[in-house]
């Protein structure tokens, strides 16, 4: 059996390290938080002489940035951000054993995204083991927490962004994209429509007014008019705007009118839109069939879409080191987009295939694993 690569063997050690986002589990779960990724990411960096810090993003929750440092003065700086948490799983301890078969690493995490904080911490350790650090660039290992529920990490740097030591020329974030380079991202509201009618007597329904029943009507205009016209507007990268009706909660029992209907909806924006226009427009339609129903933002934060220059220096450094002729868009939101919001131009970059994400038995290839260290190796080098 061949031996397995320096990558491979940190991603093993990485996934066998629990560190799934406290919104997923209870608080005193053993397996919850990030900080066991941070310590070791601290640690493993710290033997390859690069510069550790953590940065507190709530109480118990830490960013991790490892600094490599040019011998001369530091004119711009690159951060290669990767998420350090992950979501939980029904069979979370079987896949926190990772296990390396037919050209594949399966574990919780080896895809989302501990195969990308292996990738970029394996390229910036190569680099600073070849004693040439790249000339008047600083390269910046960022490991964030709770990309998965809040994106609290990438938020709290970006507010940090125009400090000294914390601007950055390009965040290259880690996302299991294929080893494609991506510019631009789809931003995500999140709404509860509500419905109101009046309880009654199940045996005397005329007697009531059915909230059940009037989301009906909301339901089917969301699904069928709104997305209908949504799909005539289009973006050269992310296609058309969606919605999702995701989640219904309505009435208590059989023979009780309900008097309360709530909905929650995903609606998947395109750079230009905002949650304000997303709300009036839902509010219009509903208005224009005369349905009577409340809204409500269902996030804290705005989950805005991302849209990087493609032809900025460094992207397309980054697009060559890939081999790839163009980049591309994604529809899921990551990271990405808060960093931008903080004036950092960023894209999306990393192994594995987003499709594994999230799934029952996670996995990553090794060869794109292996691949994705090689390209950021690449393009690191070539910063100078």
């Amino acid at each position: 059996m061949a031996t397995p690569s320096s990558v491979v063997r940190l991603l093993r050690e990485l996934v066998a390290l629990p560190s799934v986002n406290p919104a997923f589990l209870p608080a005193d779960d053993p397996r919850t938080g990030e900080g066991r990724m941070a310590d070791f990411v601290a640690a493993t960096a710290a033997r390859e002489g690069l510069d550790v810090e953590f940065q507190e993003v709530s109480p118990g929750r830490r960013n991790v940035l490892a600094r490599l440092t040019p011998s001369g003065p530091v004119r711009r700086r690159v951060l290669l951000a990767p998420h350090l948490d992950t979501v939980g799983n029904p069979n979370l301890d079987e896949l926190l054993v990772p296990v390396v078969r037919g050209g594949r690493l399966t574990g919780r995490g080896a895809c989302d995204t501990k195969g990308c904080v292996a990738a970029m911490l394996e390229a910036v350790r190569r680099v600073a083991k070849s004693g040439r650090r790249p000339a008047e660039t600083e390269v910046v290992f960022l490991g964030l927490v709770d990309e998965e529920n809040g994106q609290s990490g990438s938020r709290h740097y970006a507010k940090q962004a125009t400090r000294p030591g914390y601007r950055a020329d390009l965040a290259v974030v880690g996302e299991p994209t294929r080893l494609e380079v991506v510019t631009a991202h789809k931003g995500d509201v999140w709404l509860q429509v509500r419905t109101r009618g009046r309880a009654a007597h199940g045996a005397t329904p005329h007697l009531g007014k059915n909230a059940v029943h009037a989301m009906m009507r909301v339901v089917d205009l969301l699904e069928v008019e709104y997305r209908a016209e949504l799909a005539k507007r289009s973006h050269p990268l992310l296609g058309c705007p969606t919605v999702n009706v995701g989640a219904i909660h309505g009435g208590t029992q059989a023979n009780i009118v309900p008097d309360d209907c709530v909905i929650s909806v995903d609606r998947r924006t395109l750079p230009g839109e905002s949650e304000t226009q997303v709300r009036r427009e839902v509010l219009e339609l509903l208005e224009k069939h005369g349905v009577e129903a409340t809204l409500d933002s269902l996030r804290t934060s705005a989950c805005h879409p991302l849209e990087t220059d493609p032809g900025l220096p460094l992207v397309v450094a980054l697009r060559k080191a890939a081999g790839r002729r163009r980049t591309l868009g994604v529809h899921y939101f990551c990271d990405a987009a808060p960093l931008a919001e903080g004036g950092i131009p960023a894209v999306v970059f990393g192994p594995g295939d987003i499709a594994q994400a999230h799934t029952r038995d996670e996995w990553i290839s090794v060869e794109s694993l292996e691949g994705g260290a090689q390209v950021l190796e690449s393009f690191l080098r070539g910063l100078g």
